[in-house]
């Protein structure tokens, strides 16, 4: 065994080391508190129970209830050390606030980095409101359940709904997640015309950062809707309706955003509007770096719904332009368009594009969409990448790419069980079935069910199965 090759004492140590850590954890769960805040009933001067629930939370953080750490002094650099801040206060690393029904008006965090988590969450059976939310420079927060809209303010301006924030005076921003929130504009944007759309729509989450997490929140009639500058994270989830801007914006290296829902674009300004959106940063501006390890899986994106909308234009699927783009992949995507770019990187190294499905939305101009990894813009050929198993109504690839197992849609209702629904998994006899290629194939498809359930590997984004077989619960990232 390893363990007999280790002296005595360092076992010792070892095994005290994991006793301290595992005591450790023990007393900060055995001390954590729940805390309360209500707008109706509180008071500045109740000390947070259940019974005598605080009134503001953003007075919660003004009076220094919240013991954390901030920078011994600013401006932060990468040598500043972190020094107590409310030491002793009441709210501590592993404590909850729970906040209760009403307008919570706007919440900003300032310089709180945590031991450990604090949760700031709507109590079971209530739905509090706020106007914004930011936190800038801090860490380990948790933010859960919440509804933030402008409309929620006596006076509506348009800006950004949650900001997660760092900045080179503050510092940075990690560690922090944002789940199961309602985040819009407005709640219904139906009569908007398109002057009102490209003046009033708020961006919903701005994401800066390392180590963030933004899993299961829903945004409606938002401008941009997740822009992530952030490493190292994961966006998992999310609905995303009614934008009018980009869906989903990936500027960050070591990112997977998997199984979002991005739908209905409102093209009202001379942004070209992308489902998801990526370009590089470098020293000679847009297009002279790289964006390194992302991963896009499972996501769908869909135009419009109703052919019928207001203000419909064209989407980009998944439109990357700006490479280079390194090591990434690219699968079980659906892409419902009716623009050429239904998955392109302009500008590529070591990128799998596989079991993605790509259709076109309607017979009209710009389209049908394509699956395109090609030349950089300054003429750099795309370099070992890889597209294989996809269903696609076009490919329009460098000949550098290695393209294997891909088959082109020429009529929808071969393949799909309600195309014009937006039903794209397998009809049982479609000749994507057990036609494509093992290797490097994920092992779930679009809904998580493994792969492969006959013969082999189907191609596209979904595997046809028999009813009885059941998706896999996890969280794959």
């Amino acid at each position: 065994m390893r363990t007999e090759k280790i002296p005595g004492k360092k076992i010792a140590i070892a095994r005290a080391l994991l006793l301290c850590v595992g005591v450790c954890l023990i007393a900060l769960q055995a001390r954590a508190t729940e805390f309360y805040v209500d707008p109706a009933t509180g008071s500045s001067a109740g000390d947070g129970s259940a019974a005598r629930p605080w009134r503001s939370i953003q007075e919660v953080f003004d009076a220094g209830r919240v013991e954390s750490q901030q920078w011994a002094q600013l401006p932060y650099t990468p040598q500043s050390t972190l020094v107590p801040k409310n030491a002793g206060a009441t709210v501590r690393a592993g404590d909850t606030i729970w906040l209760r029904s009403g307008y919570h008006g706007d919440l900003s965090i300032l310089r709180y980095y945590n031991t450990g988590n604090i949760t700031i969450a709507a109590e079971q059976g209530h739905t509090p409101c706020l106007s914004s939310l930011r936190i800038r420079s801090g860490s380990h927060w948790t933010i859960r359940g919440l509804a933030v809209s402008a409309e929620f303010s006596e006076t509506y301006t348009r800006h950004t709904l949650i900001d997660l924030d760092k900045h080179s005076w503050s510092g940075p921003v990690h560690d922090i997640v944002v789940e199961d929130c309602t985040i819009r504009s407005v709640a219904d944007a139906s009569a908007w015309t398109a002057d009102q759309w490209d003046r009033l729509a708020c961006t919903g989450l701005q994401v800066d950062g390392a180590r963030m997490t933004i899993r299961n929140n829903r945004l409606l009639n938002v401008n941009f809707g997740i822009s992530v500058n952030a490493t190292d994270s994961l966006i998992s989830g999310n609905l995303i309706k009614n934008f009018a801007g980009d869906g989903m914006r990936g500027l960050g290296n070591y990112c997977t955003f998997q199984y979002n829902t991005v739908k209905n674009c409102y093209d009202v300004n001379a942004n070209h509007d992308d489902g998801f959106q990526s370009w590089s940063v470098g020293p000679d501006g847009v297009g002279s770096g790289e964006v390194v390890g992302l991963v896009l899986r499972g996501n769908t994106i869909i135009n419009y719904e109703d052919p019928n909308q207001p203000h419909r234009g064209t989407l980009q699927g998944i439109g990357c332009f700006d490479g280079t783009f390194v090591d990434w992949v690219v699968e079980n995507n659906v892409i419902i368009t009716d623009h050429w770019h239904g998955i392109t990187l302009l500008g590529a190294r070591n990128c799998l594009v596989i079991n993605n499905t790509v259709l076109d939305l309607n017979d009209a101009r710009p389209g049908p969409p394509w699956i395109r990894v090609n030349n950089h813009k300054k003429g750099m050929a795309p370099v070992g990448c890889v597209v294989r198993n996809n269903l696609t109504t076009a490919l329009a690839n460098a000949g550098q790419v290695r393209e294997e197992k891909n088959l082109i849609i020429r009529d929808p209702a071969d393949f799909f069980i309600d195309a014009i629904n937006f039903d794209l998994h397998l009809l049982p006899n479609a000749p994507a079935i057990d036609a494509g290629s093992h290797l490097n194939a994920p092992e779930l498809d679009r809904d998580r069910i493994p792969r492969p359930q006959g013969n082999g590997i189907d191609i596209g984004a979904y595997e046809w199965h028999t009813d009885d077989v059941l998706p896999v619960e996890e969280n794959v990232k």
